[in-house]
C-alpha cells in the first residue's frame, strides 16, 4: 500500500469512528482546531512538532497525515530532514525507523505523477 493510500484508508476509518462516536469526534476536532490556531507558532511549526511526536510515538498514520499537511504549508525536503534528524537524536533507533517512513511518505507524495 502507498502512503497516499494509507491516508485514504485512515480517513475512511476515521469517518466510521466519527459516525459511531460523534460527540468524541466533535470534541477532538475542536481540540485540534484550537491547537492549530496561529499564535506564537505558525502552522508549519506546529506541524513539525506534531510530526516529531508522531515519529517518536511510532504512529504511522499520524506520520503520513502530518507529512501531507507539511507539504500543503510549504515545508521543503531540507526542512523536513532537519526535523527528522532531531527526531532521531531524541528518539534513537526506533525514531530512525519511523523517520525513514516519514521521508519515504514525503518522497512519494511529492513525486511527479507518472
Amino acid at each position: 500500500m502507498s502512503y497516499k493510500d494509507t491516508n485514504t484508508t485512515i480517513r475512511n476509518e476515521l469517518r466510521a469512528m466519527h459516525k459511531l462516536n460523534p460527540e468524541t469526534a466533535k470534541g477532538f476536532s475542536a481540540l485540534s482546531a484550537g491547537a492549530m490556531t496561529d499564535g506564537a507558532l505558525d502552522k508549519k511549526s506546529r506541524e513539525y512538532i506534531a510530526l516529531a511526536i508522531a515519529i517518536t510515538q511510532r504512529c504511522e498514520p499520524c506520520i503520513t497525515l502530518h507529512i501531507e499537511a507539511l507539504i500543503k504549508v510549504g515545508c521543503s525536503r531540507e526542512e523536513l530532514g532537519s526535523v527528522l534528524a532531531m527526531c532521531v537524536q531524541m528518539g534513537g533507533g526506533p525514531a530512525m525507523m519511523y523517520a525513514a517512513h516519514a521521508l519515504a511518505a514525503w518522497d512519494e507524495m511529492t513525486a511527479p505523477a507518472a
